[in-house]
């Protein structure tokens, strides 16, 4: 293989906004080592940027600052592009605020190198099997449904099963920001998570994106279970299993330590976002305690 070849940041991506939530997000996958470090940039009521191929990665912060002045994504990308002088060899796919995206593929990206554009996302790879790759997530983005997280992961998992980087696969990432939808509410950075060398990173990436909304997001009302008798002696055998208790018996006749324990477990586990009053435990919570070894 060429040289150069090694070098380029080679990988397909996707820019998307959420108009019901004004969520902007980027998921990416490639055969490159932490392509998350380099590809995407994100900021809150402003846009999402994926910079790639001989990446320009002040593609990022200027596109974005260009976003805040109130330029549309497509006048972000021509001026982006006019002032750089490699420009044939870059690749770039920007979203603003107001779902207006645009791409671009310099006609020295290596093939198969190409981009679509639709409504509230861009799409675009190169050094890609074959355009297909493209086109699968375009599709899967625009029929899909749910969260822009899910949206973006099933297009980028539908982009890999059509072909893909032709050199194979090593590193993906999800990125997607919102409004204080960072942990605590202090930044944006909603969903920041990053495979950085894997043999199937955008299925890794998917496993660890449902960990992710089973420690930091809420229970669904169809989710909260109530504690019945059979299910806390199930519980109570368990948490002694886990190393959380001596006696289950103790567990299973004495309320106050019943809960301390359950409380202790669900803290050690980092799952306050999902912890219930007396009585309720959230089916998510349940099934990984029962699961863990």
């Amino acid at each position: 293989m060429d040289k150069n070849l090694r070098e380029v940041v080679a990988t397909f991506s996707i820019v998307g906004f959420d108009p019901g939530s004004g969520e902007l997000g980027i998921a990416v996958q490639s055969k490159f080592l932490a392509v998350g470090a380099v590809v995407p940039f994100a900021k809150a009521n402003v846009g999402a940027i994926a910079t790639q191929s001989w990446a320009n990665t002040s593609y990022g912060p200027e596109g974005l600052k260009l976003l805040e002045e109130g330029k549309t994504a497509q006048e972000v990308l021509d001026i982006l592009i006019a002032k750089d002088q490699d420009r044939a060899l870059r690749q770039v796919g920007i979203i603003d605020a107001k779902g207006n995206a645009a791409s671009y593929t310099g006609e020295g990206c290596h093939d198969w190198a190409g981009h679509y554009v639709g409504k509230n996302f861009a799409a675009q790879g190169n050094i890609l099997v074959s355009k297909e790759t493209v086109e699968a997530m375009a599709d899967t983005f625009e029929e899909s449904t749910g969260s822009l997280a899910e949206r973006l992961l099933k297009a980028l998992e539908a982009g890999g099963k059509a072909g893909g980087d032709s050199r194979g696969e090593q590193s993906a990432c999800l990125y997607v920001v919102k409004d204080k939808g960072g942990y605590g509410g202090f930044n944006d950075r909603y969903i920041d998570l990053r495979v950085d060398d894997h043999q199937t990173p955008i299925q890794e990436l998917i496993r660890i994106y449902q960990l992710q909304r089973l420690y930091f997001s809420k229970p669904d009302p169809e989710d909260i279970m109530t504690i019945d008798t059979e299910m806390r002696e199930d519980i109570s055998r368990q948490l002694v299993d886990l190393g959380y208790a001596t006696d289950a018996e103790s567990l299973i006749n004495e309320d106050e330590k019943f809960y301390t324990v359950l409380t202790a477990f669900i803290h050690t586990e980092n799952f306050e976002e999902r912890e219930l009053e007396k009585g309720l435990i959230d089916a998510g919570v349940l099934d990984y305690m029962m699961r863990k070894e």
